[in-house]
């Protein structure tokens, strides 16, 4: 059983506001083995959304719209739905004096606009909305030959998720057919997508039953195995079949097996060791930290730590001369170990995590160009750098520097 999800509405097609509600649908209909085929998102114009509807009909068999059931001109989901499959809208008399007594409640007249969340498609069966004004509106019906069914769910986040959790879900489970889908997600840092790709294409494609998916950004690749059987044990032994046979090529590189973040195992490993850490970054500002205090207890392990942009601070906050700096530049492999040590003797943590680099845009020489890095970490026993190189504009040079920064501490903790 496929869907396909619509959200209605201009906002969203500007970069001021973003489709939410969908991610949160997806997750329980997969739940229940229904399989999201599309999402689409469409303004607030009426032939572009029965255009959409129409679209949809053609190629899945259940239908959410999210959206566009207000009482203003530009909330036209109920007309929309109405024209593509050639129904009538009623205007039902138990939701207008809802709608009334509501508006006496707030002590408000009743616009003769709001009138209009009192439209019922012919066939429908109404949603109540507790949370809001508009109700939802569920719809089994035919389209050409075959059986769909359609949801109409308010926008607003705080009535769209409860109303399809309590009344969209429940009728879903009592049409769906029996079906699990199964899910894992591996990560893995500081591996190219193309190299990922060559490395697993030779397995992953031979699981023609298993859904998989790459996604890379920043240093960090992501593989989503989704499989659907009759039961969630068959779905799962599938999946974790899989993932054993990618796990293993991956090798160094894979540094979590279920979803978490490369900051989550990172302080996992911290706790492990009875370890803890402190940073001192220049390029990237406070990044590295940032995401390691992102992750709840952190505090456990991490201590905390300095941004040394200035040289001043380098020496003020971590003990790295005037005279090294002058020496060796404040982007060095030196600077960078006496950073990271600087940091762990001041701080008295186990382990001490330093950056420095050039972000660009401006700054660079030839002979230390932009994009050029430098991360050291130090402990007791030993103090290593490493010097890289990235490619991009400054935003993608102090991602990538806290993604190999975060991964460098993980290799010496596991």
């Amino acid at each position: 059983m496929k869907s396909e999800i619509i959200a209605v509405g201009s906002e969203m097609l500007t970069p001021f506001r973003q489709d939410t509600n969908s991610l949160y649908l997806t997750e329980r209909l997969n739940e229940i083995g229904i399989a999201v085929a599309f999402k689409t998102i469409v303004g607030d114009r009426k032939k572009d959304l029965i255009y959409a509807i129409r679209c949809a009909l053609s190629r899945i068999d259940v239908l959410i719209l999210i959206g566009g059931l207000g009482p203003t001109e530009d909330d036209l989901t109920r007309e929309a739905v109405a024209e593509a499959l050639k129904l009538k809208l009623r205007r039902d008399a138990a939701l207008i004096s809802a709608l009334a007594a509501r508006a006496a409640q707030w002590r408000i007249p009743l616009p003769s606009n709001n009138l209009k969340q009192a439209e019922v498609l012919e066939g429908a069966t109404i949603l109540p909305n507790p949370n809001g004004s508009a109700p939802g509106q569920w719809l089994d019906t035919a389209y050409g030959e075959h059986r769909k069914l359609i949801m109409l769910v308010p926008g607003p986040p705080g009535e769209c998720k409860p109303l399809f959790d309590e009344e969209c879900l429940p009728r879903l489970r009592q049409i769906a057919p029996p079906r699990a889908i199964a899910k894992r997600t591996l990560r893995a840092a500081m591996i190219g997508e193309s190299v990922a790709d060559k490395l697993l294409a030779p397995i992953y494609t031979t699981y023609t039953d298993v859904e998989t998916t790459i996604l890379a950004g920043a240093g960090d690749i992501q593989l989503t195995l989704l499989c659907s059987k009759s039961s969630p044990q068959l779905a799962k032994r599938r999946v974790d079949e899989l993932a054993a046979m990618l796990e293993e090529t991956l090798e160094d590189w894979l540094y979590s097996s279920d979803g978490e973040t490369l900051e989550q195992i990172v302080l996992y490993y911290l706790g492990l060791r009875q370890a803890t850490l402190a940073v001192a970054e220049s390029c990237t500002g406070g990044m590295v930290a940032a995401r390691i205090t992102s992750v709840p207890g952190a505090s456990r392990n991490f201590l905390g730590g300095a941004i040394v942009y200035a040289d001043a601070l380098k020496n003020a906050f971590a003990g790295v001369t005037p005279e090294m700096i002058a020496q060796h530049g404040a982007v060095s492999a030196e600077v960078a170990k006496a950073l990271a040590t600087g940091i762990r003797l001041r701080t008295g943590s186990t382990l001490g995590l330093a950056v420095t680099g050039i972000a660009g845009p401006t700054g660079g020489t030839e002979e230390k160009p932009i994009g050029l890095v430098h991360i050291a970490l130090s402990s007791a026993e030993k103090t290593e750098s490493l010097e890289k190189h990235f490619r991009g504009d400054r935003q993608r040079v102090r991602d990538w520097t806290t993604q190999q920064a975060l991964d460098l501490l993980r290799r010496r903790l596991r």
